[in-house]
């Protein structure tokens, strides 16, 4: 019998700035496994000397273990709900640029926080997905038939990422830093408020 899951951390205050206003991110990421949300956004966050901050790392740092191991021990139900709070806290307490986890976006309370953020859906079709991921090492929704389960994914989620998103990009067989080059010109603003 596996011990008791962790509790979810409560949903954080937005931490307001100096200036009184609330911690907003720049910028939030989206998009399926293999899109480039933490390699384009690691690249975004530098030209505009911003921080970076990944919702799965947070996960993994909150229950003290790996994502798979999240699912084993646990199941997904319970990493979902870590996830929506992971993202709840990003959303008010990261003044940078945000990536969230490719399931992110399926629970309704993540996509009605997302609005009035730039929210930017990194596209990617199947072919570059499934060369970017491999065959599923590490994301557990993808350790079986990965091909399949990654396509289901593709064509379930598509509708919400732009339903959320401002802005889409389309990634395929083009580099993190073209990407966050076109984000940089897409966005207007940004680079004038945050970059050089």
């Amino acid at each position: 019998m596996s011990p008791d899951p962790p509790e979810p951390a409560p949903e954080p205050e937005p931490a307001p700035e100096p200036d009184g206003a609330p911690v907003r991110p720049v910028c939030v990421l989206v998009g399926p496994p293999g899109a480039g949300k933490t390699s384009t956004g690691v690249l975004l966050a530098e030209a505009l000397g911003v921080p970076f901050r990944d919702t799965d790392a947070d996960i993994e740092q909150a229950a003290g273990k790996p994502i798979p191991e999240i699912f084993v021990d646990h199941g997904e139900p319970h990493f979902r709900t870590l996830e929506r709070a992971a993202v709840a806290g990003a959303l008010v307490t990261c003044p940078g640029v945000v990536a969230l986890g490719g399931g992110a976006v399926l629970a309704d309370p993540t996509r009605a926080a997302l609005a009035g953020h730039r929210v930017v859906f990194l596209s990617v079709e199947l072919p570059d997905a499934v060369r970017r991921v491999g065959l599923g090492q590490g994301r557990p929704l993808l350790s079986v038939n990965p091909r399949a389960t990654l396509k289901h994914q593709l064509d379930l989620r598509r509708p919400l990422y732009q339903r959320v998103a401002n802005l889409t990009v389309v990634t395929d067989g083009r580099t993190p830093a073209e990407v966050a080059a076109e984000i940089l010109g897409a966005l207007p603003g940004l680079r004038q408020d945050y970059g050089s």
